[in-house]
């Protein structure tokens, strides 16, 4: 059975001006390094520098696979839930988005699934491609692939160059084979992306 099989990673730890830093270069220097052994086609990244960096980085490691930027892949909110929706954590977060702002949010959100997160044809061979999005995105996707509520995005970061992998067969539901995995990475590379508060 044909299986497309999505590599999603966050890009590498980024200064406050959204460019990478030495820390993010060498986690996706380590992320291609990972990479360098399974059959990647092509891999994909955002726009934003910060994850343009890092896939450019990442494919040093992929001798002559395709680096394309994919605006379904930029940094933004999938989706605006209702107050109904929103846990206590997030409170105040959603304020200021305006029906404009989450109707396009929501239409970027729908072209990515359109685009990356489907099955391949029949009569092709697998297919092997890493994104290198933002943990909104990435968050999205595994919301997606489990059928989850819309509002499930919540909740589910990515820490830099964490590797996020989905399967996707004609006739099944998505696979999520893994989610956040950061083995590749030594410890003091781990974790970064999420607040102090939440690493381990």
């Amino acid at each position: 059975m044909t299986t497309r099989h999505l590599y999603l990673a966050r890009h590498g730890a980024a200064d406050a001006f959204g460019e990478l830093t030495d820390i993010g270069r060498r986690q996706a220097a380590l992320l291609g390094e990972r990479l360098a052994g399974v059959p990647v086609d092509a891999v994909w990244h955002s726009p934003l520098p910060r994850a343009a960096a890092s896939a450019h980085e990442l494919a040093r490691h992929l001798p002559n696979v395709p680096v394309t930027e994919a605006a379904e892949l930029v940094d933004h909110v999938p989706y605006v839930p209702s107050a109904a929706e929103t846990p206590p954590s997030w409170a105040g977060f959603f304020d200021g988005y305006d029906d404009t702002e989450a109707a396009s949010g929501q239409r970027l959100a729908e072209a990515l699934v359109a685009r990356f997160a489907k099955a391949p044809d029949t009569t092709t061979p697998d297919t092997h491609d890493v994104l290198v999005t933002h943990a909104y995105q990435i968050a999205w996707l595994v919301r997606h692939a489990l059928d989850a509520p819309p509002s499930r995005w919540l909740g589910l970061n990515s820490a830099n160059t964490a590797l996020t992998v989905i399967e996707y067969r004609n006739g099944l539901p998505p696979t999520l084979v893994m989610f956040n995995d950061m083995s590749h990475l030594p410890p003091e590379l781990r974790w970064t992306g999420f607040p102090d508060s939440m690493r381990p």
